[in-house]
C-alpha cells in the first residue's frame, strides 16, 4: 500500500471547495471508515444509514452533505461527499513519481522517441518507431510493440503487453497483466480446418481510460477496436475484435463483449454479463449481473436475465417461476376434480 502524504484539513477544504467547520490546521495522514478512523485520519457521511455512527467516530474530520450540530469532528461540507471522498483519496496517496529516464536493464529500440519525464523500468522492451509520451510510466516487464503511440501521462504496470501498432491516448492506466491488441478471435472453417483470419487492425484506448487487471483488448479484423474516452474496466474482462464503446462506460469483472458489438455512451455492464457479436447497446443502457445480450437494446434501458429483457419483466417472470411447483399442484388437483364431475375413471 502506498505511504499517504500528509496535509491539514484546511488544505483538503481548499482541494474541495468545502465549507469547513472545525480546526483547519489538523493533520490528515489517512482515510478510514466512520467506526474506525483514527484521530489524524478522514472519513465520510454519503448514506444517511450511518448517520448513527458519526457519534462516535474519533476521525480528525468527516466530509459530508449537511452540517451536523455538535459533532467533535471536523466537518467539511460539500454537495457529493463519497465523489468529494474519492478527490481526497487521490491526493492523500498520489503516487510519487519517479526520477525519470530510462533503466539500464530495459530494450528501447533506438528508432522509438520517449517523452520528457517517461520512466522506462527494468525488463521494459519498446519496439521500433514506437512514440511515448510525456511522463508516461512503465512499469517492470511491459512490452510495447511496434508502431504504437504512447500519450502522456500514461502508466503501464508490470507485465502489460501492448501489441504492435496500437495506440493509448493521456492519462491511460493499465494494470498488470493486461494485454491491448492481441489477435482477435476469428477463423473461416473449410474442408473441416479452421483457418486462422489475420487481424491486421489495431486498438484505440482514448484519454482517461482506466483498464483492470487481465483484461484483454482484442485488435480489429480491418480499422479499430475502440475504448471510449473516460470508460473504466474491470479485472477479467474480455472484449472482442472490432468492438466499439462510447464515452464513459463502466464494464465490471468477468464481462465478454464480442465481436463488432458497439456500446453507447455511459453504458454499464454489470459483473459476467455477455453481449453477443454484431449487437448495438444504446446510451445509458443497464445491464445487470450474469445478463445476457442477444440483440440490440434502445437508449436508456435497464435489461436483465437470459436472453436479456427489461428488468421489471424479469423480476416479474422470476416471480411466476418461483410459484411453479405450486401452480403445479393446484392445476393437478383441478384436473381431478374435472375428472371426477365427468364421471372419468382416474
Amino acid at each position: 500500500m502506498r505511504a499517504p502524504r500528509e496535509l491539514t484539513l484546511g488544505a483538503l477544504a481548499e482541494l474541495l471547495g468545502a465549507r469547513l467547520i472545525g480546526d483547519g490546521s489538523r493533520p490528515v495522514r489517512g482515510v478510514g471508515a466512520l467506526t474506525e478512523a483514527a484521530p489524524d485520519e478522514i472519513t465520510f457521511l454519503a448514506n444517511p444509514r450511518y448517520r448513527k455512527d458519526l457519534e462516535a467516530t474519533r476521525a480528525a474530520g468527516v466530509i459530508l452533505a449537511e452540517p451536523v450540530e455538535g459533532l467533535q469532528a471536523a466537518q467539511l461540507v460539500v454537495a457529493d461527499p463519497y465523489g468529494a471522498y474519492a478527490r481526497v483519496m487521490q491526493r492523500l496517496f498520489e503516487t510519487a513519481r519517479g526520477a525519470g529516464g530510462v533503466s539500464p536493464d530495459a530494450r528501447v529500440d533506438p528508432s522509438a522517441r520517449v517523452g520528457e519525464g517517461a520512466d522506462i523500468g527494468p525488463f521494459v522492451t519498446v519496439g521500433p518507431e514506437t512514440v511515448i509520451g510525456e511522463r508516461a510510466t512503465f512499469h517492470p516487464g511491459v512490452h510495447v510493440g511496434a508502431g504504437c503511440t504512447i500519450g502522456h501521462d500514461v502508466t503501464l504496470h508490470a507485465n502489460v503487453v501492448v501489441r504492435e501498432g496500437c495506440r493509448l491516448g493521456d492519462r491511460v492506466t493499465v494494470h498488470a497483466g493486461s494485454v491491448v491488441g492481441a489477435d482477435g478471435f476469428g477463423y473461416a472453417t473449410h474442408g473441416g480446418v479452421h483457418h486462422k483470419i489475420p487481424h491486421v487492425g489495431s486498438v484505440v484506448v482514448e484519454d482517461d481510460v482506466e483498464l483492470g487487471a487481465n483484461v484483454t483488448i482484442d485488435r480489429a479484423v480491418l480499422g479499430e477496436t475502440v475504448i471510449g474516452t473516460g470508460t473504466k474496466i474491470d479485472n477479467l474482462v474480455q472484449v472482442g475484435h472490432n468492438v466499439r464503446t462510447g464515452r464513459g462506460c463502466l464494464i465490471v469483472s468477468q464481462v465478454g463483449v464480442s465481436g463488432s458489438t458497439v456500446l453507447g455512451d455511459y453504458v454499464v455492464l454489470g459483473g459476467q454479463a455477455g453481449v453477443a457479436g454484431h449487437v448495438r447497446v444504446g446510451n445509458q443502457v443497464r445491464v445487470g449481473a450474469k445478463g445476457g445480450v442477444t440483440k440490440d437494446v434502445a437508449d436508456g434501458q435497464t435489461v436483465s436475465g437470459f436472453p436479456a429483457a427489461p428488468h421489471r419483466e424479469q423480476l416479474k417472470a422470476q416471480a411466476a417461476a418461483a410459484r411453479l411447483p405450486e401452480l403445479r399442484e393446484r392445476l393437478g388437483r383441478l384436473e381431478r376434480r374435472v375428472r371426477e364431475l365427468s364421471g372419468e375413471r382416474p
